[in-house]
């Protein structure tokens, strides 16, 4: 596909009776404060200038091809997709939820299990955010899969936000009661690199009362703990200040948390989400056990060149491989040659 082909591209992700409003990515504007980061799936359209729709009339109408995404118990997306073909609009179909442990709840039900084969083999084709799930959609049809990972507008000077005089740990999970994301075992990691740095801590809580008492319970001896959930460019700030983020999610997922310390220009420790393997090869969990891991954090929170090379070559390879570049010239090829 020519780079002169892909500026032209327009894609419409359509996530039918979602609770996201529609929203348009128009060149060289950036989402006001108000609407969604152009990241996760948002991202999809955002790097191809395209729209996020609800309304699958508007989506139609916008004459673009389709990202169709799955969601709840398959049953809008399944009427989406009969009208999508009707109207001989290319749709390609993706899971919105995408860990190990959301694909496999998703799927337990055999009626919603039975309608997600029918879309998978029905569509055009599929996309996955992650390996893993590239491979399952490989179960039920040979061709029209593409493995593309979360785009993120790293090349965007509006979305940088570098930040100089860094100190702390950023704790990059948050949920206690999903087994996969190893939240606990992080914050304990975290409670030990803390003490023998003297780094303070911030981590997000919601999990209200109980998670409160846990983390008391620990017994940080700096710790700062946010409970109400901010606008996604105030996270960004809140992350930005610190040296490091570490997580030990082991849960498969688009990788957000090393997304999120890529637009930070920081260094993301642990986790085996796509992005964490693609641009974080050096800190991330894959292959990795906890003493490890917790070994290279403690290395880069005393060592700022060491920490400031491994952000830098992180960088270089999100610019080429996880741009809004990278992702809008592949989308662009895999819908031509579909």
């Amino acid at each position: 596909m020519a780079s002169a082909d892909a500026e032209i591209f327009r894609l419409a992700v359509l996530n039918p009776a979602g609770r996201d409003h529609e929203q348009h990515f128009a060149e060289n504007r950036s989402a006001p404060a108000n609407e969604h980061a152009p990241v996760n799936f948002h991202a999809y359209a955002a790097c191809t200038h395209g729209a996020v729709f609800r309304d699958l009339k508007r989506a139609i109408a916008s004459g673009w091809p389709v990202l169709l995404l799955l969601r709840g118990d398959f049953r809008a997306s399944e009427r989406a997709l009969a009208e999508l073909k009707k109207s001989k609009r290319k749709t390609v179909v993706a899971l919105k939820e995408t860990g190990a442990h959301q694909v496999a709840q998703q799927l337990s039900d055999p009626t919603r299990f039975a309608r997600f084969v029918r879309m998978v083999r029905t569509a055009n084709g599929c996309v996955a955010s992650t390996p893993e799930v590239a491979d399952f959609f490989r179960l039920f049809r040979d061709n029209g899969i593409e493995y593309l990972p979360t785009p993120y507008p790293i090349e965007d000077e509006n979305w940088n936000w570098a930040m100089e005089n860094r100190s702390g740990i950023f704790v990059g999970t948050r949920e206690f009661a999903v087994p996969t994301r190893n939240h606990l075992p992080a914050l304990l990691a975290v409670k030990k690199l803390s003490d023998a740095t003297q780094e303070p801590v911030t981590v997000f809580n919601f999990d209200r009362r109980r998670g409160t008492k846990l983390i008391s319970e620990i017994g940080f001896r700096k710790i700062r703990v946010h409970e109400k959930r901010m606008g996604y460019r105030a996270y960004l700030g809140e992350v930005a200040r610190h040296k490091i983020i570490f997580q030990l999610d082991r849960s498969r997922v688009p990788g957000q948390v090393a997304g999120d310390a890529l637009l930070c220009r920081s260094v993301c420790v642990g986790g085996d989400g796509a992005i964490e393997r693609i641009a974080f090869p050096e800190t991330c969990g894959e292959k990795r056990g906890d003493a490890e891991l917790i070994e290279i954090a403690q290395r880069l929170l005393t060592n700022e060149n060491e920490r400031r090379a491994v952000a830098e070559r992180a960088t270089k390879i999100a610019k080429e491989k996880l741009s809004f570049r990278a992702g809008r010239e592949t989308l662009a090829r895999f819908f031509a040659e579909m």
